[in-house]
């Protein structure tokens, strides 16, 4: 089938070079031209693992191309919306400018027929606006919306072979039809038996905000918990286990440490509390700010816990507001990540990039290593000094692990305490074994952990 892919930045990219993989003659549309020269060159401006390799082999197998010209898309029957929903300046609501410029763009060149699909985030009545206007002009398109719920650093692979599929269409024969189109998109992963949901335009749009809520929330439960654990020497993450193994609760998305970041769960719950707001029923999701407020503040904690541990280094538990700060100034701390997640390079509204810039605001010598975010962040922070992991280990008086890569996670303590200077490591992921690292003489300060 002709698909075009209108928006080629995280998602877009994957989507196409995805749906060219499944077979689909696939054409990727963006304004930004130096981003269509590097997709059309397998150069992608952002690391995913196996991204590269499959644009380089849909580009060379004829099956995708790259182009700005809206017209391109003309010969498309589905056209998907992958564009971004930033987070408004100074607000929580979404920005829907992309949404609504790339809608625009599109309309002149749908045939009868064409199915328009919907894959951003957006806020719950944004479809129903968007399939009113496409059919101002083109009554004979249909509109589906077709929520996204890729990862991070395993896009590709949730992509092609996907753990659900939503469609929220319209009602009646044009809903049938478009569904049997979009059918024919996802044949491969219908076949194999991923479970479908087909359901309103609402219900669809609510499915990824509420699933994004969900998860988030229950990230700042478990690091809530991690505060009530040092309040009274508990281990979080024995915790964790122990209430993972209940089936209603499960053990995913029960690690504490210093919270969520990246493009979707910061921006995500606050532009439902604020579409919230808008309905009237501001109350209802309330209970949103509090997770945002218990995710930021464990950033706070990782600040507080170096700075203890740095003023009073007698190897005793330390959190809380009364560190003193003042020990941060000219004290070399090696950060270990500053991508949000591992396995991906993006920065936004990255926990570990901000405790980073922290510590630098408050006088500390930062020396920042990550596999591959250190492009980016140095774009947005030039201010910090970046190095590679030895380097940043070397003459380090404190080692913080803010993002959980695996050669983090696999560090050795004796040889890392032969190239520090101090012997100070504050664990931001709790992946580290407390354990081995005392025994190596260092002292051990994790978030809920004794």
């Amino acid at each position: 089938m002709r698909i075009s892919v209108i928006g080629c930045g995280y998602l877009g990219a994957v989507h196409a070079a995805c749906m060219a993989a499944l077979g689909h003659q696939v054409v990727g549309i963006d304004v930004d031209p130096d981003k269509v020269d590097a997709l059309n060159a397998a150069t992608p401006s952002i690391f995913e693992p196996g991204l590269g390799d499959a644009l380089a082999a849909e580009l060379e197998a004829g099956r995708l191309r790259f182009s700005t010209d809206y017209a391109d898309a003309a010969e498309a029957r589905v056209h998907f919306i992958a564009v971004g929903t930033p987070q408004r300046r100074g607000e929580g609501a979404a920005d829907l400018t992309y949404v609504h410029a790339a809608v625009e763009a599109l309309v002149p060149h749908l045939r009868p027929g064409a199915v328009v699909v919907g894959k951003s985030t957006v806020p719950v009545g944004t479809a129903q606006l968007l399939a009113e206007r496409i059919h101002a002009d083109q009554p004979d398109a249909s509109l589906v919306w077709n929520p996204e719920f890729l990862r991070e650093g395993v896009a590709v692979a949730d992509t092609l072979h996907p753990d659900r599929i939503v469609y929220g269409v319209p009602a009646g024969d044009e809903g049938d039809r478009a569904r049997a189109v979009l059918d024919e998109v996802y044949a491969e992963a219908l076949a194999s038996g991923t479970p479908q949901v087909v359901t309103d335009y609402a219900t669809a749009e609510l499915v990824k905000v509420a699933a994004n809520a969900f998860l988030a929330t229950k990230i700042s439960f478990i690091n809530a918990m991690s505060e009530v654990a040092d309040a009274v020497g508990a281990d979080v993450t024995h915790l964790a286990d122990a209430i993972g193994h209940d089936p209603r609760i499960g053990r995913k998305f029960l690690n504490a440490g210093v919270g969520f970041g990246g493009g979707c769960l910061p921006k995500d719950i606050r532009a439902f509390r604020a579409r919230a707001e808008e309905l009237g029923i501001g109350d209802t999701l309330g209970f949103l700010r509090e997770v945002d407020a218990i995710n930021l503040r464990q950033r706070d904690r990782v600040v507080d816990a170096i700075a203890g541990a740095l003023s009073v280094n007698d190897g005793d538990r330390y959190f809380g507001s009364d560190s003193s700060t003042g020990s941060l100034v000219g004290r070399r701390i090696a950060v270990l990540g500053l991508a949000f997640k591992p396995e991906s390079d993006d920065i936004r509204d990255s926990p570990a990039l901000d405790v980073a810039v922290r510590l630098k605001g408050l006088g500390a010598d930062v020396v920042c290593a990550d596999p591959k975010a250190i492009p980016n962040a140095r774009a947005k922070h030039p201010q910090l000094a970046y190095a590679s992991t030895a380097e940043a280990l070397a003459g380090a008086e404190a080692v913080v692990l803010l993002t959980e890569w695996r050669e983090y996670r696999d560090l050795d303590p004796a040889a890392v305490a032969a190239v520090a200077s101090g012997r100070i490591v504050v664990d931001g992921r709790n992946v580290l074994d407390p354990d081995a690292w005392r025994a190596a003489g260092w002292t051990y300060r994790g978030l809920g952990r004794p």
